[in-house]
């Protein structure tokens, strides 16, 4: 699990969770997970974005349907019966997150290694991913930004629960940035991709 920049380096990771167990619970129980849903994130204080002055909006970061909706972490409304408003908001969404699964690919594609099983005790094969993690970030900087890397990604394979208080102004800064993205937000081309 990892939190990427949008220069497809990892900012956080963590690794050595087991694959039957689901994401939220690896989430939560990891520590970054824990700290975000505790405050304890020295996050920005919330500000206006562009176009908008009416209310600052916390800093966020974009999630699957795999977990919980938090005030600082947004995930898509569920599929059934979405407005336009709602289609827009989970399409601007699913674009930021791809940020997450081109990084996962250029990753593999870059240390061979994740292509297969690793035969190696598992506390080695997290060694290998946290290396891999390490020179990966280490060959961003150094080479810089390709836009051919993310052209050959699936980015079709898009892989937390706080308080019940947490979960309520999660759905508003959610509506928030619904309202915003078909409003002060909007880009041209989005009504053309949902």
């Amino acid at each position: 699990m990892a939190v990427v920049d949008s220069e497809y380096c990892f900012v956080v990771i963590d690794v050595g969770a087991y694959g039957r167990e689901g994401d939220s619970t690896v989430f939560k129980e990891s520590p970054f997970g824990q700290k975000l849903y505790s405050e304890e994130l020295d996050l920005p204080t919330p500000v206006y974005l562009p176009n908008a002055t009416d209310s600052p909006q916390p800093f966020v970061f974009v999630a699957d349907e795999a977990f919980g909706l938090h005030k600082n972490l947004l995930r898509p409304f569920p599929g059934r019966g979405l407005t336009e408003r709602r289609r827009t908001f989970n399409y601007r969404l699913s674009r930021a997150r791809r940020l997450v699964e081109c990084a996962f690919g250029i990753l593999a594609n870059k240390w061979r290694v994740l292509h297969t099983a690793i035969l190696v005790q598992p506390e080695f094969t997290d060694d290998i991913i946290k290396a891999c993690c390490i020179l990966h970030n280490f060959v961003r900087r150094r080479d810089g930004y390709k836009f051919e890397d993310t052209l050959s990604n699936n980015l079709d394979e898009f892989q937390m629960n706080g308080t019940a208080g947490a979960r309520q102004e999660g759905i508003i800064v959610r509506e928030y940035f619904a309202d915003y993205f078909v409003n002060a937000g909007s880009i041209h081309f989005q009504q053309r991709y949902m």
